[in-house]
Parts: C-alpha cells; structure tokens; sequence
C-alpha cells in the first residue's frame, strides 16, 4: 500500500503556561484511497492531529511524511506549497465570501497556482459538477441552503485535485438528513487519488468511512485497520 500520510512517533506539548500534552507518540499510516474518521472524546487530540497532517501544526517531536516527503525538514514556504499543491481542507464552518458567485468561491482555490482566471473558471465549474452544483454556480453564497454551501466548501477543497482531503466536523452545522448526504459525498471522493481524513463526534459519520482511528488522551487506543498479512506490506 503507497502510503499518503505517514506519522511516526509524533507528539504534540504545547508550552507553558498551560503545558498541554496534545499528543504522544502517535504512529499512524493512512494508505493512498482510504477514507478515515478520527474519533474521540473533546479533547483527546482529534483537531491538533488533524493539524499537524495537514501542516498547519508542526509537531514537537517525531516525522510526519505527506506522499513520502519529510515536511520537517520544509521551510514555511515549502510547507504552504504542501497545502497549497497536495491537500484540501473542509471545515465545520463553511468560509464562504458572500460577494462572490458559488463558481468564483471555488476558483478562489486556485488563486495560488499561477493559473489564469478563465482556466480557474473552468476547473471550479468542473468540482461544482462532481458535487452536485450545476446549477447553481451564478448564485451568491448567501442564496444557498447550508447543505449546498457545504458542497461549495468541498468543490473548493477538491478544485486542485488534492492527494489528500481533510475535514474537520464537516456535517456539525448540518441537520441529519443533509448530513448523511455531505458524509457520502466525501465517502465517494476517495480513490487511487484521493485520500479523505476526517474527525468526527457522529458516529454514524464514522461509520460511513471505511477506517475507523480513536484517540484517547492523546494516544491511538483503537484503529479498524486491518493489520496485513504475514508477508504483505503495510
């Protein structure tokens, strides 16, 4: 299995005043494809290791890899160029401007890949297609149901075709019924080219990704992963 996201040893001790140990010695690879749902009790660490897979964070010790790179040893550049290149971020809040069209919000996504706007037209309205939003591409933010502005947020995540997309709580504004169909949204978006990472206190959210990693304290206490047979790789 080609590994997306590999962490090995890391730990994550917020300084004092208030020393915190976030996390500790956490050892977890997550395979091109999969799709995984961080769960745990508030504070058991889900938000900080989610931050620290997608670079925003830097650990206080260990080795976190993204496509087998080694961001530790990248400057801040180098690691916005990760961000901005090879992972995508949906967020319980949707983070929409209100003053732009749905199509224009998801080019926003690519405003830091050197492409012109008419090309960044084009890829947005093409990620407005994969999740749903057709027809709604001329409309402001504002007109949209929550549902659909959480699908705008998604579109602008995947308009890059990131390796690796991570979402943080992305059905915690939602009512149920829309939530379930945002969860099998991102539960389809997984696939030899993408990798969806997501934390959750919803269990059935859990449930509708494959792998299931549960943090306690900090710590790894349960991953679903199916360890891998004598002689195969992990």
């Amino acid at each position: 299995m080609t590994a997306a996201l590999e962490l090995s040893a890391v730990s994550k001790v917020y300084p004092p005043p208030s020393t915190v140990t976030a996390l500790a010695d956490i050892n977890l690879v997550i395979g091109a494809g999969e799709t995984v749902a961080i769960t745990g009790a508030s504070g058991a660490g889900k938000s900080t290791l989610l931050s620290i897979l997608g670079t925003l964070e830097r650990p206080t010790n260990g080795t976190v890899r993204i496509a087998g790179t080694d961001t530790s040893a990248l400057s801040d550049p180098g690691l916005s160029d990760v961000r901005a290149t090879s992972l995508g971020f949906v967020f319980q809040q949707f983070f929409l401007l209100e003053h732009l069209s749905v199509l224009d919000n998801v080019a926003t996504g690519l405003l830091y890949r050197g492409m012109p706007a008419a090309a960044r037209r084009t890829h947005a309205a093409e990620a407005l297609a994969q999740v749903g939003l057709t027809g709604r591409i001329r409309h402001r933010a504002g007109q949209l149901s929550g549902g659909e502005r959480q699908r705008v947020a998604i579109a602008r995540a995947v308009v890059g075709r990131p390796a690796v997309l991570l979402a943080d709580e992305p059905t915690g504004n939602l009512d149920s019924v829309t939530g379930a169909g945002i969860t099998e949204l991102l539960a389809g978006l997984a696939g030899d080219a993408t990798t969806v990472v997501l934390i959750t206190h919803n269990a059935d959210v859990a449930a509708a990704m494959r792998r299931q990693v549960h943090l306690r304290d900090g710590r790894i206490v349960a991953d679903s992963r199916p360890r891998p047979a004598s002689g195969e790789d992990s």
